[in-house]
């Protein structure tokens, strides 16, 4: 019978630097009302010079594992979700391994773009239930700000920087893990991307910066949150009205009104942090987690729905009973 896994521990972290929306209103042709009407962002942390997706994961990664009073050489395998590492090898995930001291656990990264976390939750989850590990450190981070083009305002205004982290450990009773539901459609990549440096042409004339057509986004995003949603809630055995708390990605607090007014969900229980930290990509869905279990907004015995969609185009969703 295959194992179950709860989730024992989280963490986050978020870099010191703020910049407002006013901030950006001298280099950038916007305004602090143009911003918030139009994304539901009043600002964002944007990582010091010093610190890398790396270094951001080990911190989300270090309140994991002390909140769950684990030792990191109990660790069977670290697994970040990135899509803005330091180096193109090694993986994040090896550097998060070394500076943790997780000497016996392996470790890869994985890049889903925004839908990251989902995707690494889900992965991880099946290395649990087939039996192969016990032990397993999920974290999103991203360093967007490195991969902006600042004088570019339909992009620049929108990510912030972070990581956030949770702790699998497997288990006997009921799954934590009710459904998840993963997809792409990468005939529309080109909606959304970041050349690297094998498109050498490409980036000679552009630089390494993200590319985005925001209003063809916008509508995949709304349309992929509550297909995927619908689907993982119904793979779930349960209805929308069985859901305490959905923690979307935060890309946009207008997605998330859309979404709710068309899944029929009161936007009270969709979880929102957008206005402080931005799109933080794949480390969005386990800072808000972080976040609304702080604020007491999860009991045991809830049913959350985390959803996801990005480059890849990519989506994911998961129904996760706590």
């Amino acid at each position: 019978m295959p194992k179950a896994a709860r989730v024992t521990g989280w963490g986050k972290y978020l870099p010191s630097r703020v910049v407002t929306n006013h901030e950006l209103e001298d280099t950038l042709d916007t305004t602090d009302e143009w911003i918030r009407t139009r994304t539901g962002i009043k600002e964002r942390r944007l990582a010091a010079s010093h610190e890398t997706t790396s270094s951001m994961a080990t911190m989300a990664a270090s309140q994991a594992l002390a909140s769950a009073g684990m030792e990191p050489q109990d660790l069977d395998l670290v697994l970040v979700a990135t899509c803005t590492p330091e180096h193109l090898l090694p993986a994040s995930a090896s550097v998060v391994q070394n500076a943790l001291g997780a000497r016996r656990a392996a470790a890869f990264d994985l890049n889903a773009a925004c839908s990251g976390f989902v995707y690494a939750l889900a992965t991880a989850y099946q290395f649990i239930a087939a039996g192969n590990f016990e032990n397993i450190l999920v974290v999103g981070s991203e360093i967007y700000s490195r991969i902006l083009n600042w004088k570019d305002r339909s992009t620049s205004i929108l990510f912030g920087d972070g990581a956030g982290a949770v702790l699998l450990q497997a288990q006997d009773g009921e799954p934590g893990l009710l459904s998840f539901i993963l997809g792409s459609d990468g005939s529309r990549a080109n909606l959304l991307y970041v050349p690297g440096p094998a498109g050498a042409t490409e980036a000679g004339r552009n630089g390494f910066y993200l590319s985005m057509k925001g209003a063809e986004v916008f509508k995949f995003a709304v349309k992929a949150m509550c297909q995927a949603s619908r689907k993982a809630v119904e793979a779930a055995n349960l209805s929308l009205s069985d859901i305490e708390l959905v923690i979307p990605h935060q890309a946009n607090y207008r997605i998330s009104q859309a979404a709710a007014h068309s899944l029929g969900i009161p936007l009270e229980r969709f979880f929102s942090n957008v206005e402080r930290y931005g799109n933080t990509s794949s480390a969005s869905i386990p800072i808000a987690l972080c976040e609304a279990l702080e604020e007491g907004r999860v009991r045991p015995g809830d049913h959350l729905l985390m959803v996801g969609f990005g480059g890849g185009l990519s989506w994911g969703a998961l129904v996760w009973k706590w």
